[in-house]
């Protein structure tokens, strides 16, 4: 496993070609140097409020310079950060503090009122990184690989959302990884539009990315219209998202510089879902670039298989293991299946992460005999390709935002008119599935579409919250009594009078 602090990631670009152009947002740019005297600024704040190595730090931002800067700051004096959607709302900030047990909660933007009423809730220091003009940087702390660098929390299909343990080992092994299977080079422009609080954005693509001394292009909120636009603007050679981008970047008009986005990109890369084969096929007739999918999730470091860019591609599977993993598809019983038979995809190598935070049982459960038991059900083909044929047991994915029901389940039961309620994912064209919500309303109640609303937003993230609500008299059961979320249909049943 590669040993050493994960800022170094940033510092080896910095020191390499420190006035190469390492980040542009908007009109904004910033070389190398720049980015990382930004991150030392913050390293010098952190220890002069007292952080110390393996202390959490909430971070809250969006997919902006000030997130790289506070983050790389944060790894380099060894404090773990607490990486946070913005979306997040303030009840799902206040458990991951309580949860991480975070020294300190940092917000960047628009999200400082709900981290700093959340941080007050709980009890924990609210603050911000503005270092002393002439504050002198910290040296770098060292890291061994299995020291806990990032944690990122994913929902569950058993309670609240768990934070899996990413070292800097993880780290610097996934974008090493990346960086080679891109064919990365300080030649390459990246457009990042993902969020940075996930995996996918984080790992997978930025930090390959500074790794590899590429120009990082930041857009904050996805537009697809401005996305060509930028594409063409910069050069861009690498796309990264999910397949809900690719699908408005095809229904976005063509633009002038059209052209120039099919003369400069030359990879696009889609994860988070399954991407339909027909969104792939039309976006490489329009742009000329190919589409490769990969495969991986939170507990991987978003890696564990990839389309290769020297091997034919097959729409509909997502690659074969990536170098320095193993894959496995196995039986019940834990052993292998032939080609063809499905089974439970299991993950081995340095990109799996040391366990959950604080959950000893979930961790032995998830992680056995030094494999990572994904629950995804997958299939290989003669050559070692991987399909997935089903996901985690009643996973959503809504516009590539992971969601389990129990979690959403959960805050609607807490409703006082709320009597039973099953979460399941409704077909969506744009968005892949959308989240709906069956309920049996306490009788006598005036319980409606709107009273749910209300009750979720400020208790789920946007991307949580039911679109598709049903009020039934009631839910589908099993032979045995209990709830079968897989005999409800919604996007049958008729919508609410």
């Amino acid at each position: 496993m590669a040993s050493g602090n994960a800022a170094s990631i940033l510092a080896r670009s910095a020191e390499r070609a420190p006035d190469a152009v390492a980040l542009r947002h908007g009109d904004a740019t910033l070389t190398y140097g720049e980015l990382r005297a930004a991150a030392d600024r913050v390293a010098a704040a952190a220890v002069a409020q007292g952080i110390v190595a393996g202390d959490r730090v909430l971070l809250v931002g969006g997919t902006v310079p000030g997130w790289v800067s506070a983050y790389h700051g944060l790894l380099s004096v060894g404090a773990v950060v607490v990486a946070v959607n913005p979306m997040a709302a303030q009840a799902e900030i206040e458990h991951f503090l309580r949860d991480s047990g975070a020294t300190l909660a940092l917000a960047l933007g628009e999200s400082a009122g709900k981290v700093r009423a959340a941080a007050d809730a709980v009890g924990c220091r609210y603050g911000t990184l503005e270092p002393e003009a002439d504050a002198p940087a910290p040296p770098s702390v060292e890291r061994d690989a299995d020291d806990v660098a990032v944690l990122l929390y994913t929902s569950g299909t058993t309670g609240r959302p768990k934070g899996a343990m990413l070292t800097h080992g993880n780290l610097l092994a996934t974008a090493e990884i990346f960086s080679q299977e891109f064919a990365l080079s300080d030649a390459d422009g990246v457009l990042v539009c993902l969020p940075l609080s996930h995996v996918f954005g984080q790992s997978d693509i930025l930090n390959p990315a500074l790794l590899s001394g590429a120009a990082v292009t930041l857009q904050t909120r996805f537009d697809a219209g401005e996305a060509l636009e930028l594409i063409a603007r910069d050069g861009i050679t690498v796309f990264a998202g999910v397949p809900t981008m690719y699908n408005a970047l095809l229904q976005a008009p063509a633009a002038d510089g059209e052209t120039a986005v099919g003369d400069a990109l030359r990879l696009a890369i889609s994860g988070g879902a399954p991407i339909p084969v027909e969104i792939l096929r039309r976006f490489e007739a329009r742009f000329g670039c190919p589409i490769l999918e990969g495969y991986g999730m939170t507990e991987s470091t978003g890696a564990a298989t990839f389309n290769r860019l020297s091997r034919p591609r097959k729409p509909g599977r997502v690659g074969s293991a990536l170098p320095r993993l193993a894959i496995r598809v196995v039986d019940e019983q834990g052993s292998d299946v032939a080609p063809g038979v499905v089974g439970e995809v299991l993950i081995s190598g340095p990109v799996v992460m040391k366990g959950y935070w604080g959950r000893p049982e979930a961790t032995a459960e998830t992680l056995a005999g030094g494999w990572l038991r994904t629950g995804d059900l997958g299939t290989f083909d003669e050559d070692g390709d991987l399909a997935i044929v089903d996901r985690k047991k009643d996973l959503i994915i809504r516009g590539g935002y992971n969601v389990y029901p129990r979690e959403v389940e959960e805050v609607l039961a807490e409703h006082p008119d709320v009597v039973e309620v099953l979460v399941v994912g409704v077909p969506d064209d744009h968005l892949g599935e959308e989240i709906g919500a069956a309920i049996v309303a306490r009788a006598g109640s005036a319980l409606d579409d709107e009273a749910i609303r209300a009750w979720t937003e400020p208790r789920l993230s946007p991307y949580k919250r039911p679109r598709v609500i049903r009020f039934l008299d009631a839910l589908p059961r099993t032979a045995t009594g209990k709830l079968a979320r897989r005999g409800l249909d919604l996007a049958r049943q008729p919508a609410n009078d």
